[in-house]
């Protein structure tokens, strides 16, 4: 299942909380071996478990967002004494994705690989092109959040209040990827940080790059002037 970036990562963690119990991690793992929406009287008689029971677990999976539920008549018939349709499961698509610190590369995934097909169209340098794609990545984060203290928490970066009234930012949501591509990852998350200040308005504080130390980002955010 893909989790939306907005989503919160106490929620993510529900959602894998929720496979632990033994015999939901059993429902889950033979829905998905399934290949096709599976009933509750199918998922009970493989499992050898009530069905009531296997009821409450899967419909636990679904409030979690794990799975997926669809409503179908098993017996192929239609029209008045056909029976009512049978409530099928199915996995839901995409994936979780749970990180402590938060790690954000599924963004610059996209980043790059959007940077890579607009050079390859347009033949502009793909290091150019990546600093406009962060910029324009994170002018939408921005407004989506509506403040930069938002965005940054919601982005992982952990943001600090330096006593001066600019912030440090105690987290790298790239941080393996900047580990070993400094310089490509670093200048990018520049643009996207800048991006993400002009898209919530800010005027009374600046993003600046510093040099990449363990502790903090490669971003700090300083008072203005």
């Amino acid at each position: 299942m893909m989790v939306d970036m907005n989503e919160s990562t106490t929620e993510q963690i529900s959602a894998i909380a929720a496979i632990r119990d033994p015999q939901r991690r059993a429902l889950f793992d033979f829905i998905s071996r399934g290949g096709v929406p599976i009933s509750r009287d199918d998922a009970a008689e493989a499992l050898g478990i009530p069905r009531s029971t296997a009821a409450f677990h899967l419909d636990r999976l679904v409030d979690e967002g794990v799975l997926e539920t669809e409503f179908k008549r098993l017996s192929g018939k239609t029209g008045p004494g056909s029976g009512r349709p049978s409530k099928l499961y199915r996995r839901a698509g995409g994936e979780i994705n749970v990180s402590i610190p938060t790690r954000r590369y599924e963004l610059a995934g996209d980043m790059l690989a959007a940077a890579v097909e607009e050079s390859d169209r347009t033949g502009e340098p793909v290091r150019a092109v990546l600093a406009t794609i962060s910029t324009e990545t994170g002018r939408r984060i921005g407004a989506s959040a509506g403040s930069l203290d938002a965005a940054l928490e919601s982005c992982g970066y952990e943001p600090k209040d330096d006593g001066s009234g600019g912030m440090v930012l105690a987290n790298c949501p790239f941080h393996q990827l900047a580990t070993n591509h400094t310089d490509v990852i670093c200048h990018a998350n520049v643009a996207l940080l800048q991006g993400v200040a002009e898209g919530t308005s800010e005027t009374e504080r600046t993003v600046e790059f510093v040099a990449p130390a363990d502790g903090h980002c490669c971003v700090r955010v300083r008072a203005a002037g």
